[in-house]
């Protein structure tokens, strides 16, 4: 595994090892022992594709316990869950706005798009 310092942190090269898929960009450790910094500025959950953003929608959407996020991922332990929402506690306004323009850009792409033949036939037809 390549490391080398960058801006204060550590960058590591992912590698794929086993039945989890590793990053394979460069990515910047925090200091948070499971979340890593991809090129994206994107915080993810290391050694996996598991953003941390997208394990905080699931717990907001779902209401989801971290013992229910690790039942519905089991390929993440509870370290990983409980250092997910750590960071997200003490970056919530930060990533909360991330989750609020992915939701507009979401409703921006439905009101660009027509609905499929099959919406379409279904609300016609009820």
């Amino acid at each position: 595994m390549d490391e080398w310092p960058l801006f204060g942190y550590l960058v590591v090269k992912g590698e794929q090892t086993g039945n989890t898929e590793k990053s394979t960009m460069p990515s910047i450790q925090t200091g948070y022992e499971h979340i890593v910094i991809g090129e994206d500025r994107v915080p993810s959950i290391a050694g996996t594709t598991m953003k941390v953003i997208e394990l905080v929608a699931e717990r907001t959407a779902y209401g989801w316990s971290p013992e229910e996020l690790h039942f519905q991922h089991p390929y993440l332990t509870m370290g990983q869950i409980f250092s997910a929402l750590a960071y997200y506690s003490d970056h919530k306004e930060e990533l909360d706005q991330d989750l609020e323009r992915r939701l507009q850009y979401v409703d921006q792409l439905r009101q660009a798009n027509e609905p499929s033949p099959l919406v379409a036939r279904l609300k016609s037809e009820s």
